[in-house]
């Protein structure tokens, strides 16, 4: 019996570790070397597996490229096999931004309609430690050093324990030719700039190991994020100031991000300053006016409580 590859066996057993037992699960599949080696392996280790590639309509070729992915999927086995075609023209948000919730929405569609279990997706832990660094460049809190979650409602991602070099060796060693999208290396994008250069400076200068230590220290994050906010949440409901004021700085934050939520604030627009603006409300009032959240929503502080005014 001839010796499986080792980055094919990553691969497949981060695929295998990931899978629900049962139920059909869908492929995101670009066509790139990560989605397809992640695409090949749910094939090699699922029983019910399918394929969605997303046609942006950003790029000469693309209705041509994802007519590929499709029917190398139909050969492969996938069942369904499908394109689905977004717009991205007139969303909010940048290109990266817009073109993202396209795709995360047409994925979202294509797993109702079909009776999904998961999507699955392609980060791997080089993805990973390039959003750590975007997100230290941004002075993101927690929330965003913690990077992607390895589940998100129906998405999972099996690989962001797996190098990219592993998932290109993978293509290479099932003969599978993947397709190299030219925005991952045009400078013009915050995350290439940082693919190109910044991260492989860091390499440089600190080894190696420090892709993956910035994944690891991701997942760490996000850990601990869980347990603060399963905290916060038994305190969600109360926007007495009294109340308000005896919990830790970042409990009582967590608080007021969620409470922001549920009152309609949109969590893309949601920034640290908005929730530092609510935390003075209660740590450092001196009679000033109301908070402007996104989503028009107005906050003011009104007979010891935090409250909504029109």
């Amino acid at each position: 019996m001839a010796r499986i590859p080792p980055s094919v066996a990553a691969v497949r057993l981060a695929v295998r570790r990931a899978l629900p037992a049962d139920g059909l699960v869908l492929v995101a599949c670009s066509g790139g070397a990560d989605s397809l080696a992640l695409a090949s392996a749910a094939r090699f280790v699922g029983r019910q597996v399918g394929l969605v590639t997303v046609d942006h309509g950003l790029q000469d070729g693309s209705a041509a490229r994802a007519a590929d992915v499709r029917l190398w999927a139909e050969k492969t086995g996938f069942v369904p096999a499908e394109i689905a075609t977004v717009s991205v023209a007139g969303r909010t948000g940048g290109p990266e931004a817009a073109a993202r919730t396209a795709r995360y929405e047409a994925l979202t569609e294509a797993a109702r309609r079909h009776d999904a279990v998961a999507v699955l997706l392609g980060h791997t832990r080089d993805d990973q430690a390039e959003t750590v660094l975007l997100a230290l460049a941004r002075g993101a809190g927690p929330r965003g050093l913690s990077g992607m979650p390895a589940v998100k409602g129906i998405f999972l991602r099996p690989l962001l324990d797996v190098a990219r070099s592993d998932t290109r060796k993978a293509c290479a060693a099932l003969g599978l030719v993947p397709w190299e999208d030219p925005h991952n290396s045009d400078p013009s994008y915050a995350r290439s700039r940082v693919r190109g250069s910044a991260l492989p400076a860091l390499v440089e200068a600190l080894g190696p190991a420090v892709v993956a230590n910035l994944a690891r220290s991701a997942g760490q994050i996000g850990q601990d994020n869980e347990a603060l906010d399963a905290i916060a949440a038994d305190f969600s409901d109360n926007m007495a100031v009294d109340a308000l004021a005896m919990l830790m700085p970042a409990i009582r934050k967590r608080v007021l991000h969620s409470w922001a939520l549920r009152l309609g604030a949109p969590g893309g627009a949601l920034s640290h300053r908005h929730v530092e603006a609510l935390d003075a409300l209660v740590t450092a009032w001196r009679g000033q006016g109301s908070v402007h959240l996104p989503g028009g929503i107005r906050v003011a502080r009104d007979r010891g409580a935090l409250v909504r005014v029109p």
